[in-house]
């Protein structure tokens, strides 16, 4: 069982490396707002990403495909303002780097300067090369995302687990490996199989976060609303809910409710 190696006081690209190395676990969150996020980034957390999944959880969209670039970056300004010590990785949303490179550097620059998070997440491997390139080149930090890519749903046409056919999987590890000599400080792996996560992980130098990705890689994300338990709706396999907050806070809004109609809420020691 691996245990912390450091107290880190701020976390960077290299002390994710250095984790690595360490065989030290990173643990990440997603976070979306100024309120969240202090409470995530005090509770330890190593890497907090601003994801497009706000698209969900906090927009209420289908998929993550509508959210905006300005979108992301009000969701990661509000972030950054709260958090002291965990990395902030903000995703470019959907339709910002997939065609052209220039419009990728563009992007990740807006972020960075608009926002001032300390990376950026893409999803895909070798289609997207030159716009990984073009951010690299310009000193951003960019994390990679492979397996279940929410932004190319429309083309999967399901949420299932990727990479169990042999081709699939051979031309992920291809990816992985190309992530990292593009200069890639870390790679997200979404929902495949954990022996094919494993192998990638023990493969790259960089780190490998999983997500249903098994424990073999080195380390966890989850989205901070579903372990949270925040909606009931999502229930994968690979979901730990850590709190009911669906539950309790449907009760203290009803008893909020009742004490507003029966008239004992204010009472005499909540009056001036």
């Amino acid at each position: 069982m691996s245990q912390a190696k450091k107290n880190y006081s701020r976390v960077t690209t290299a002390s994710l490396l250095e984790m690595k190395r360490n065989q030290e676990k990173i643990a990440m969150l997603t976070a979306y707002d100024f309120t969240l996020a202090g409470l995530v980034d005090q509770a330890g957390i190593d890497v907090i990403l601003v994801g497009d999944s706000a698209s969900n959880v906090m927009a209420g969209h289908e998929t993550t495909l509508p959210i905006t670039l300005d979108q992301m970056i009000y969701h990661a300004s509000s972030v950054v303002r709260a958090v002291k010590r965990a990395l902030i990785v903000v995703d470019l949303p959907f339709g910002t780097y997939q065609s052209d490179s220039k419009e990728a550097l563009r992007s990740a620059i807006r972020i960075m300067k608009e926002s001032g998070a300390h990376a950026v997440k893409v999803e895909g491997g070798e289609q997207i090369k030159p716009s990984i390139e073009r951010i690299v080149e310009a000193g951003i930090p960019v994390m990679g995302h492979l397996g279940l890519t929410p932004q190319s749903i429309y083309k999967f046409g399901t949420y299932t687990v990727r990479a169990r056919e042999e081709q699939e999987a051979e031309q992920l590890l291809k990816d992985a490996a190309l992530l990292e000599q593009l200069g890639c400080f870390g790679i997200v792996l979404e929902k495949i199989p954990a022996e094919l996560a494993q192998k990638v992980a023990k493969t790259v130098r960089i780190p490998v976060i999983g997500i249903g990705a098994g424990a073999g890689v080195d380390g966890q994300v989850l989205v901070l609303h579903d372990m949270l338990g925040m909606s009931k709706e999502f229930s994968p396999r690979f979901l730990r809910r850590y709190l009911d907050l669906d539950g309790m806070i449907r009760g203290a809004i009803g008893q909020y409710t009742q004490d507003v109609k029966s008239q004992s809420f204010p009472n005499e020691q909540e009056k001036y």
